[in-house]
């Protein structure tokens, strides 16, 4: 008995995410870490939305919403860590926000 599938395999948005998750790495190893850390940041929010649209394939790992809710909070608080990388100021006042 043969053991194929007879379903296709549905890929949905995967390789546009795993794209700019190589352009992100690239830009971290080519010119800082700082904008290769935002890029990758955005592109996993970008996973977020998308899975949020609807979109799965071999994006879904868990549900739905523990998927959206995961990607949305690794891919901000990514961002938000490149920004405050070399900002003193912003990191001043997100630090003088949590000393209170």
């Amino acid at each position: 008995m043969s053991d194929h599938r007879t379903e296709r395999e549905s890929w949905g948005p995967y390789p546009l995410i795993l794209a700019g998750a190589v352009i992100g790495v690239l830009v971290i190893l080519l010119w800082n870490l700082r904008w290769g850390g935002f890029v990758l940041g955005g592109v996993i929010m970008m996973a977020a939305a998308l899975r949020f649209a609807g979109y799965d394939g071999q994006l879904s790992v868990r549900s739905k919403r523990a998927d959206v809710i995961t990607l949305a909070g690794f891919g901000f608080v990514l961002v938000l860590t490149s920004l405050l990388l070399y900002n003193n100021e912003l990191k001043a006042l997100i630090l003088s926000l949590f000393a209170r």
